[in-house]
């Protein structure tokens, strides 16, 4: 899947009547693929509630910008306030989704999505440590595979930790990933792709699609 396709398939999977925060980066792409027949509650840690899709070209408001300064929409009935009530929200367990991107993920649900720990990387943790304790699921978004091909799901973490046991569901532009108490359990994933490459490429134990979700 290319990006807006993988966001598209997080929106999917977003119920009636959610509140979400979007994480910085790839994450934000999901507010453009929200389903219209849905009421879905955007939060921004900046301090937004009814957030909206991006705006059109030439109609961006300097005053009106999500967690990563990109310009951003507000929807009827959508709400400012402060920075500090906003991060009571997420820490409060106010929030049902979190939609992170990641560094890497482990089969246990642990998230490292700040820090490389390489001596040119400039950490960034933002809120991700609040939300990914704070809200009641967390949805990671993030490629596969690394620019180098090497898988981003892992047995053990070896980059510094977000947050322990966390990750509720994984998505990736090859598949869907649930963490379950026995693996990860698959549950969807591309046409074309077979189960025996899609362990390879991943290269943790995986346990087997139960039935494609549509």
């Amino acid at each position: 899947m290319n990006r807006d396709q993988l966001a598209a398939r997080v929106a999917r999977d977003i119920p009636e009547g959610a509140y979400v925060n979007l994480g910085i980066g790839l994450p934000t792409l999901v507010a453009n693929h929200l389903p219209k027949d849905r009421e879905i509650f955007l939060h921004s840690e900046n301090g937004l509630l009814g957030m909206g899709p991006a705006p059109e070209p030439g109609a961006e408001d300097p005053d009106l910008i999500n967690a990563g300064k990109q310009p951003v929409t507000l929807l009827t009935g959508g709400a400012y306030f402060h920075h500090a009530d906003s991060f009571a929200m997420m820490r409060g367990g106010h929030l049902d989704i979190c939609v992170l991107g990641a560094f890497q993920v482990s089969v246990q649900g642990d998230l490292a999505n700040w820090h490389t720990g390489a001596p040119d990387a400039i950490p960034a943790v933002g809120g991700a440590m609040d939300l990914a304790v704070g809200a009641r699921q967390v949805f990671v978004m993030m490629e596969h595979l690394t620019k180098t091909g090497e898988s981003k799901i892992v047995q053990r973490c070896s980059y510094p930790l977000t947050g322990v046991a966390c990750v509720d569901r994984i998505y990736t532009d090859l598949a869907v990933l649930q963490v379950t108490p026995e693996g990860l359990r698959i549950l969807d994933m591309i046409d074309g792709l077979g189960l025996a490459e899609l362990a390879r490429l991943t290269g943790v134990p995986l346990l087997p699609l139960l039935a494609p979700i549509h």
